[in-house]
């Protein structure tokens, strides 16, 4: 854990965040995830709607989903570790490599008209492999990108890329499958692997402290974790968004046939209804010093957001109600991240980021599934209303905490605000 004095002199909130694309490392970086990621929302729009085409059951693609996020959960302490011990670009071409590999051949199989249920099921698992080990070594990366100063704002553009392409991916992949057919949308995932791979070839990280000896235990960095009751609260901030936001890919394909009568590639317009408020929410991203209550707020707006969609009786209210998730979703979790990413030196960093992607992505395959099981057993409204009580819980939770007192305060804040208060 870093001490007070170590953090670096964050600037302040007026700083030009975007200045940061013009960065030798950083700039291509970006631009490499970005690509990435929206190849990676044309895999997930194109697989839930081949599952559902194919079987007509929101369970099953909320199965696939637990596929392709179960890896995460169960990788978690050998993923963290590598990304600690081994290059962290490195790793991260091996596992763009397998990723390349793994949609190429969802693409053929597709386009062979052989890709049944468990076809896309089995490698959907492959997938959430190589996302298992990405997902810390990427986030570990980008402290390395940057000055010292600079770390907060490259971490809060890294959750724009995933949030841009949150909004663009899905529309892109609706139009093609639409146009073009879904083994497209497979291809031209794999093609956005390389994106990265590219980037990754030319950026030059600084040198990250690579741990040498006994490999260190995951079960060290939970207690590190437990031992701070800051840490401890936007971990479980980040666990409740995750859950939140599940029925959003695993749901919408169900609504938009089901609910609102409409063709199933009506779900990559909502679904970047959602990304459009994450994106617009980078403008309100909570910064300074942060109190529970402040991400009390946060949640709440993107509990708001998910009851109306789940209530919604037509396709503009259900965007409108998306967009209002999304900037609740996004300020939550790029400001409980960065201030995550800050708290943390980078010894630990590789572990402590494999457990943030058990907590946003390692439990959601058990809430896809359980949301997946209700809106199929029950019904579609029931479980997206179901799924919006961890947020609901948490932001109740958060704000009983902060009215007794117990401080969130931000690394970025001043020293010497670590304390309860």
């Amino acid at each position: 854990m870093l001490e007070p004095g170590e953090r670096g002199d964050a600037p302040p909130a007026s700083t030009p965040t975007w200045r940061l694309l013009g960065d030798r490392n950083f700039g291509p970086y970006f631009v490499g995830n970005l690509l990435s990621n929206c190849g990676t929302w044309f895999q997930n729009i194109a697989q839930a709607l081949l599952v559902y085409r194919l079987t007509k059951s929101t369970f099953l693609v909320g199965v696939v989903n637990f596929a392709q996020f179960g890896g995460v959960f169960l990788l978690a302490p050998w993923a963290g570790r590598a990304a600690d011990r081994y290059d962290r670009r490195r790793l991260l071409v091996v596992t763009q490599f397998g990723a390349f590999a793994v949609a190429l051949t969802m693409a053929a199989l597709t386009r062979a008209d052989v890709a049944t249920a468990p076809v896309v099921i089995l490698l959907a698992l492959a997938m959430g492999l190589t996302l298992a080990f990405a997902i810390p070594a990427l986030l570990a990366l980008v402290p390395l990108l940057v000055e010292q100063h600079d770390i907060a704002p490259a971490i809060a553009l890294n959750t724009v890329t995933f949030n841009l392409a949150r909004a663009v991916g899905p529309v892109l992949a609706a139009v093609v499958i639409k146009t073009l057919g879904i083994p497209w949308a497979f291809a031209l995932n794999s093609v956005s692997f390389m994106a990265l791979i590219v980037a990754l070839s030319v950026i030059r990280p600084r040198p990250q402290h690579q741990v040498t000896g006994a490999a260190p235990r995951l079960r060290e960095s939970v207690a590190l974790v437990r031992r701070d009751a800051r840490l401890l609260a936007f971990f479980i901030a980040v666990t409740a968004v995750s859950l939140t936001v599940d029925p959003i890919t695993t749901l919408t394909p169900g609504f938009s046939t089901e609910i609102f009568h409409r063709s199933d590639t009506l779900t990559g317009y909502l679904v970047g209804a959602f990304g459009l408020g994450a994106v617009l929410a980078v403008r309100f991203i909570p910064r300074g010093d942060l109190r529970l209550r402040t991400f009390s707020a946060t949640l709440a707006i993107l509990a708001t957001g998910m009851v109306a969609f789940g209530l919604s009786r037509s396709v503009p209210v259900a965007l409108v109600a998306l967009f209002i998730a999304g900037l609740g979703y996004l300020m939550t979790v790029a400001g409980t991240t960065t201030a995550i990413q800050l708290e943390v030196d980078d010894e630990h960093r590789g572990r402590i980021m494999a457990l943030w992607s058990i907590a946003f992505l390692g439990l959601r395959p058990f809430g896809a599934l359980l949301d997946g099981f209700v809106g199929h057993e029950v019904g579609l409204r029931q479980a997206v209303l179901l799924m919006a009580a961890p947020a609901i819980v948490v932001a109740i939770g958060l704000a009983i905490a902060d009215r007794r007192g117990l401080s969130a305060a931000s690394p970025a804040g001043a020293p010497g605000e670590r304390s309860t208060r």
